[in-house]
């Protein structure tokens, strides 16, 4: 956790608080209660970080931000601190945060007195991993925000967007199939190709920006890959190779300018 990320879209993870309760299908296997466990944690606990709390102000150069990658940031017991972090998010302008969420309900009553249209330098989001959470995405459509977007990780099913899209603004969707193991407690759920392909073309009628992050391990075993979580675009088919950001990313910016350059 912290200034370096394996998670290829986003730059760096604050945690600045951690610990969970499971919710729904998604949260079956969850890699922070494995995590957490192998250092003898409960990962029920909910609780302030004591060493990274305040990590986003001692970063000088701009990140985009993955925040609570080891909790959720509207849960309840976070209600005591989370002023604290909105003014660290405040007084970080340099700074973008996606925070993504699995209780959209509380995210009306946890924003900030001048959050307005939303803060330009916060992405919100909701993670749906099948049909029975896609009402998660009707609630946060209806909250302002200059970006909104959607985490189908891990992708349990396909899961048909079409009426989200048409009705409700946003601009970005992460798509994942699960890892784990084959055996034990942490497994993985399969993940079908075809669910990708549909997906990713219902994302181009309705130009919202795709990003693949991860094929899962049952399509990594299937196809024979090296990489056991699927997450090496050099490996997938060329049809998949997506990782786009939404127009008003950083990460846009420097590689549009990247490409100027060359």
């Amino acid at each position: 956790m912290g200034i370096q990320t394996e998670i290829q879209w986003t730059d760096a993870t604050w945690n600045p608080h951690h610990g969970c309760h499971k919710v729904s299908d998604g949260c079956k296997y969850c890699y922070m209660f494995r995590d957490k466990a192998r250092y003898g944690k409960d990962g029920n606990v909910v609780q302030k970080s004591k060493t990274a709390f305040n990590d986003p102000l001692k970063w000088k150069e701009g990140k985009i931000i993955f925040t609570c990658s080891w909790s959720d940031f509207f849960i309840e017991e976070a209600d005591a601190w989370r002023d604290e972090i909105w003014q660290i998010i405040r007084a970080t302008p340099h700074h973008t945060y996606q925070i993504l969420t699995k209780r959209p309900e509380r995210i009306s009553q946890c924003l900030p007195p001048d959050w307005g249209t939303g803060y330009e330098n916060v992405w919100l989001g909701v993670t749906i991993e099948n049909d029975k959470a896609i009402h998660r995405a009707k609630v946060l459509g209806q909250i302002p925000a200059k970006i909104r977007f959607i985490s189908a990780e891990p992708l349990l099913e396909y899961i048909d967007f079409t009426s989200i899209y048409e009705e409700y603004d946003f601009h970005w969707i992460i798509l994942g199939g699960e890892s784990g193991n084959s055996t034990g407690k942490y497994r993985f759920r399969p993940c079908n190709e075809i669910w990708l392909y549909k997906m990713i073309g219902d994302c181009k009628r309705h130009k919202v920006a795709v990003f693949l992050k991860q094929l899962g391990t049952h399509l990594a075993k299937s196809f024979g890959l090296n990489d056991r979580h699927g997450a090496t675009k050099a490996e997938w088919k060329k049809s998949l190779r997506v990782q786009e950001f939404p127009i008003k990313s950083k990460k846009i910016k420097q590689i549009k300018t990247k490409n100027h350059e060359n």
